[in-house]
């Protein structure tokens, strides 16, 4: 159980890492493009229950260019997100059933 805790751990560090780069990536294009930027909150919905896995997803949500987490409600597994430019909420957080795996 332990190793299968460390295993996912080392996965979310690696897939959070990856996602950085490619947001990094994905707002310096949309710069020097000059594309529209159409900000946007949107509701995130969890299934994770803890609150400190939801608030890992959160902060790991604001550390990823382009997205900012500005509310948080563990009760209805609800995460607040701004983000510079509309898309799929999946693709906000592609970290989750790593965290999941991790903590619960």
């Amino acid at each position: 159980m332990f190793l299968k805790r460390v295993v996912y751990g080392i996965l979310y560090i690696l897939v959070l890492i990856f996602e950085i780069i490619k947001a990094t990536i994905n707002v310096a294009l949309k710069v020097f493009k000059k594309d529209s930027i159409n900000p946007v909150v949107v509701e995130v919905h969890t299934d994770l229950k803890r609150t400190v896995s939801q608030t890992i997803l959160a902060n790991s949500i604001t550390l990823t260019p382009g997205t900012l987490s500005v509310d948080l409600d563990p009760e209805n597994q609800i995460i607040k997100v701004a983000i510079i430019a509309p898309r799929d909420t999946k693709d906000i957080i592609p970290f989750e059933p790593y965290i999941k795996q991790m903590l619960e």
